[in-house]
């Protein structure tokens, strides 16, 4: 099964819908001033015992106490306007909401979303992609990529949901800035878009496993995209990111399979763990996989290919 429900352009310098701006960021400084007021006029307030409240009962405004708390309801970047979520028919899985998004540049693309079926028994391969980033090479993007046989593939991507005209900041992503959200793609979209506009390095790496352990990751991650459909949670620089995701998938299958080490939260070495644990074909070098495995030739190479997906695999 296979529709395309709907077709936006967006363009850089769109306005959000509402015109409303953030808001957490001013709450958040507005609620700190206030504390440290009180803190400052403490020791004056010490002995004092009113017989009447100083402040008179207010009933708190949900709009103030709203932002504290993750939500589904916001105005997202269009990209990230509509969540992903599958439906379990026993052997066929039915994903809702599948990103392809058409590029002219990084933020400028038309928003393409389809369903399509897939079946478990064809499902035999998982990829691990590492992107580092530029800036900072110890630190990257992960995700994951699963292939049904040797032709389809749907690759997942851990982000954050930015609303118009956000940016992330990985300080403020430990101040629940920041929605959550699992972008379930074509790789035509998640891996075209870093390797051919915003210009990272992409590496996918085969990843050594069973097919049935493979689909036993596919339902764990997939329930998961439908949990955060319903129950919305926020991102966290340090403990609910895109590779301690990845790595918690992993361990509901086998416990302690990926240990906390430190190149989880220094993710652009996360390749070299995978490889250091087993997880990658470690018949070469480390370094001769590495090279085997960076896709951004192929992916320029192929880019308007139909088989784009296979033919960066070759």
């Amino acid at each position: 099964m296979f529709s395309i429900p709907n077709f936006r352009r967006h363009s850089p310098g769109r306005a959000s819908s509402d015109g409303t701006p953030r808001r957490r960021s001013a709450i958040v400084s507005c609620c700190c001033a206030l504390l440290l007021a009180a803190g400052c006029n403490a020791t004056q307030l010490a002995d004092f015992r009113p017989q009447q409240p100083l402040l008179p009962s207010v009933e708190i405004n949900p709009d103030l106490v709203g932002p504290f708390r993750p939500s589904n309801d916001r105005w997202w970047e269009p990209d990230q306007a509509v969540l992903a979520y599958a439906e379990f028919d026993d052997d066929l899985v039915t994903v809702r909401n599948v990103r392809n998004c058409v590029y002219y540049a990084t933020d400028d693309y038309i928003v393409l979303h389809h369903d399509k079926t897939y079946d478990l028994r064809e499902l035999d391969s998982l990829d691990f992609i590492m992107v580092p980033f530029r800036e900072a090479p110890m630190l990257g993007h992960t995700m994951i990529s699963f292939g049904f046989g040797g032709r389809d593939y749907l690759c997942v991507s851990v982000e954050i949901r930015k609303e118009q005209g956000e940016q992330f900041g990985a300080v403020q992503g430990f101040f629940n800035q920041y929605e959550l959200m699992y972008v379930v793609g074509d790789e035509r979209d998640l891996i075209k878009l870093r390797t051919n506009y915003r210009e990272d390095e992409v590496y996918v790496y085969p990843v050594r496993t069973s097919p049935e352990r493979i689909r036993e990751l596919f339902v764990d991650v997939m329930q998961r995209v439908n949990k955060l459909a319903l129950q919305p949670e926020f991102y966290n620089t340090l403990t609910n990111n895109c590779t301690t995701n990845i790595r918690n998938h992993i361990n509901r299958l086998i416990p302690d399979r990926v240990p906390y080490d430190y190149r989880v939260l220094l993710s652009g070495y996360s390749d070299r763990l995978a490889y250091d644990l087993g997880l990658l074909d470690t018949q070469s070098s480390f370094e001769q996989t590495k090279r085997k495995a960076k896709v951004n030739y192929q992916a320029y190479l192929y880019r308007n290919s139909p088989d784009f997906s296979v033919r960066i695999r070759q």
